[in-house]
């Protein structure tokens, strides 16, 4: 599909630089059959019915923006460097996928150090400012590290208007974040309160957890002129026994699927089978979801407000209809909607929903 199909105006001011104050005070659009409303996240346990359930990814995000110095080279090649490192792929116990500035000033072999006390190897460079680390580090250690030198990694449309300071890492992580490994939030988790959670279980709607771990390739702008030429990067999910028995006992009885997040959707959406169940597993997924896309398992979506052209707004457009959500947005950039991470969200059914 052409990716021009899925542009729109977007004000720099409707890009929300700080979430709602409290979390579930942010502003709710619902897109059903019925048309648009106005709602606040406070309403979610009104606009969904006993016996649904919500898919919550409760992955952690890590500090996973960080600084170093690429050394003056022995023989030749330019004098020391500053680097920006964003990580955005765990590989293994010692190794993650990256992206730096200047990523033309690093080589394979280039060692790079964060730390007297951390350091990493550059390998396999590729296009885009993506390489691979190794660490002089592993597991627990790594991590540790990673949480005292590293930043909240914060969108680029945020971090160019402000510089991360320590809200964010409370603001930049679900109150239900459990498992580390994200370098972006699910946002759409971020709304969510012990108190709505509570209010929500009183309502009679269930809550199964799984976890993906957010990579930035997620977020990347599209570079080409047809989706069918982008390829998604690869991100890591786990789905328990017990989430997967209730979604099937869930679907079983008659109940809504309602992902929390794209996050949650592409991870269940991975894994179903064609009867629209869902298994156990841990495994990586690179699935791209377009208009056309046949949804298996999820009925609806809690999802924030995306940017133009981006992989996410295709998503909400294949979920809830193109011209749906293209009339949605319009209107929610015309009535002041919060966009993207921090910003206001929305709850969209299928088109047969």
């Amino acid at each position: 599909m052409d990716v021009e199909l899925f542009n729109f105006d977007l004000p720099d001011e409707r890009i929300a630089l700080r979430p709602a104050v409290p979390r579930d005070s942010a502003r709710l659009l619902l897109v059903d059959q019925g048309g648009l409303s106005d709602h606040t996240v406070r309403d979610l346990p009104d606009l969904l019915r006993e016996g649904d359930i919500l898919v919550l990814n409760e992955t952690k995000v890590l500090r996973a923006s960080l600084s170093a110095t690429r050394p003056a080279r022995a023989h030749g090649g330019g004098g020391g460097v500053k680097v920006q490192i964003n990580l955005h792929k765990f590989v293994s116990q010692d190794e993650w996928r990256a992206f730096v500035r200047p990523a033309k000033r690093l080589r394979d072999g280039d060692e790079i150090h964060f730390s007297p006390e951390l350091s990493a190897e550059v390998y396999d460079k590729v296009t885009g400012g993506d390489v691979g680390l190794r660490f002089n580090q592993s597991g627990d250690d790594l991590v540790q590290s990673i949480k005292t030198l590293g930043e909240m990694p914060l969108p680029p449309y945020i971090a160019r208007q402000r510089a991360v300071d320590e809200r964010d890492n409370s603001d930049y992580q679900t109150v239900f974040a459990k498992d580390d490994g994200s370098v972006a939030a699910p946002t759409a988790g971020l709304h969510f309160t012990p108190e709505l959670i509570d209010k929500l279980a009183k309502k009679g709607i269930e809550i199964a957890r799984l976890t993906l771990h957010v990579g930035a390739g997620t977020f990347l702008p599209i570079s080409h002129d047809d989706t069918n030429d982008h390829e998604m990067h690869a991100e890591w999910y786990s789905i328990s026994e017990d989430a997967a028995d209730k979604i099937n006992l869930t679907r079983k009885r008659g109940g809504r699927v309602v992902a929390v997040g794209t996050t949650a959707l592409r991870a269940l959406e991975s894994n179903a089978d064609k009867n629209g169940l869902i298994s156990a597993e841990n495994a990586d997924t690179s699935i791209f979801i377009t208009p056309g896309y046949h949804f298996r398992t999820v009925d609806g979506l809690l999802t924030n407000f995306h940017l133009p052209k981006s992989t996410l707004f295709m998503l909400v457009c294949a979920l809830a209809g193109y011209e749906t959500m293209k009339t949605a947005y319009k209107y929610a950039v015309g009535n002041d909607y919060r966009f993207y991470s921090y910003g206001d969200t929305s709850l969209l059914w299928t088109a047969d929903t």
